[in-house]
């Protein structure tokens, strides 16, 4: 006997119903046990380390395989699908924006890269940014400051329990002098997860005149994200992580279109680097100040030569079953269970050892950086660190991984453990882990 299931709805196997074949469930009513079976994960092991690479759901995975059979030893034409236009619409709905806004690229790092090096900005210029920024971010910025006599004003961002989001927004307006063009922030942080007050500060920059930059890696597949809502000029991301798509996958999200409730500012000039769409003569129309676009900008950034269909097709199949299973859904399951980890965290190792924040719900996130050592100032010794983390990997078979960041006020630099929990995580096992964490840390102290 089994369920209904309504056309473009996917079912999975509800245990319940195993004694009679196992009756299908759609993904939007599916127990988590359920669509914990869907990735492809060690049984062996405990995965809290989703902030770096995703686990692939096995029809992800499928996926790769079966197009890339398709379109080896053929007769297709490689550059044709390049532009990933079923891929690229499919993909902006889910974010709540259209195709000409959306690329396919191989991750965050060649997303960003792309972005800071399209920007129109000139010897003395000024961008503000901060010191939890990934390493592309920095690197890239650091590269166009070299080349064009840029000013790179980095802010060393608050850290722990009690951090609230007025400080945050707070440090950035008192960074802004007439001369800043760009605000360049992650929409979380790598190193201590902090979701950043995102639309605040879109606000802020707005109010300005600035152009907004996010690294949004850790956003898709996590949050129950609208881009355009945000009101942010470009935002990198990567698909392997939280969306959990292959390796080798990333969405760049450039704005396109003047949608006055979210951003009123004109779209800011950009170069698109590299391009194999880009007009080889003359110039591509004005840019709209309108709710409709003057040309696919998108595509110009997106159209690069041959291209890997497979991964593509792969990073919108793993969208589509998060629009399946309800990204609001995916998001409240994520984010109890990070605060299930914070919870235990701090039975674990006291307030004081978390860098995270905890108290104001708006910077909240699943990632959750500590230190388990007795002595704070474990938290200068790196070598402590990756020896927690292999340790841990090695002894236990739990992986989660090292960070490090500037704290305000200290000449050290500042390192922690990283626990990341993810739709696909059950408590018991985030009970478990940590449980070993404190043992470990302990012994290691």
């Amino acid at each position: 006997m089994t369920q209904s299931v309504k056309p473009g709805e996917r079912s999975v196997p509800d245990p319940a119903g195993a004694a009679d074949g196992g009756a299908p469930r759609r993904l939007r009513d599916a127990p988590w046990e359920s669509i914990r079976e869907m990735f492809a994960l060690d049984p062996t092991t405990i995965h809290l380390n989703t902030g770096t690479v995703g686990a692939m759901p096995y029809e992800v995975l499928d996926t790769m395989d079966r197009v890339t059979r398709e379109w080896t030893g053929g007769l297709a034409d490689v550059y044709k699908p390049s532009g990933y236009y079923e891929h690229r619409a499919l993909i902006g709905r889910a974010f709540g924006v259209d195709q000409d806004e959306i690329v396919i690229c191989h991750n965050a790092t060649e997303g960003v890269a792309r972005i800071i090096q399209g920007l129109d900005l000139h010897e003395g210029d000024e961008v503000v940014t901060t010191s939890h920024e990934c390493y592309s971010v920095l690197s890239n910025f650091n590269l166009v400051r070299n080349r064009y006599g840029l000013t790179i004003k980095t802010l060393t961002m608050p850290t722990g329990y009690g951090v609230t989001a007025d400080e945050i927004v707070d440090l950035f307006e008192a960074a802004i002098t007439p001369r800043t063009k760009v605000l360049a922030f992650a929409g979380i942080t790598l190193f201590t997860g902090t979701m950043m007050p995102m639309r605040r500060l879109c606000e802020l920059a707005q109010r300005h005149g600035l152009t907004t930059v996010i690294d949004g890696a850790l956003l898709p597949g996590l949050v129950n994200l609208d881009m355009r809502a945000l009101g942010a000029d470009f935002i990198a991301c990567s698909g392997s992580k939280f969306q959990c798509g292959p390796l080798g996958t990333g969405i760049l999200y450039l704005r396109n279109k003047v949608f006055p409730e979210y951003n009123p500012l004109p779209l800011p000039t950009f170069w698109p680097v590299i391009s194999t769409w880009y007009p080889m003569i003359g110039s591509p129309p004005p840019r709209t100040r309108t709710r409709v676009e003057s040309d696919d900008t998108a595509l110009y950034v997106q159209s690069a030569g041959s291209a890997s269909i497979a991964r593509g097709a792969a990073l919108a199949r793993a969208c589509e079953i998060w629009d399946e299973i309800g990204r609001d859904r995916i998001e409240r399951r994520a984010m109890e269970l990070g605060d299930h980890a914070r919870g235990r965290l701090v039975e674990a190792f006291g307030k004081e050892s978390i860098f995270s924040p905890g108290e104001d719900p708006l910077l909240k996130s699943p990632l959750i950086a500590f230190n388990p050592f007795r002595d704070p100032e474990a938290a200068w010794n790196i070598k402590k660190f990756t020896a927690f983390t292999d340790r841990l990997e090695r002894e236990h078979r739990i992986w989660i991984r090292w960070t490090e960041f500037d704290v305000p006020g200290s000449p050290h630099q500042h390192y922690a453990a990283r626990v990341c929990t993810h739709l696909f995580n059950t408590r018991e096992e985030i009970d478990r882990a940590i449980g070993i964490m404190a043992r470990l840390g302990e012994e290691m102290s």
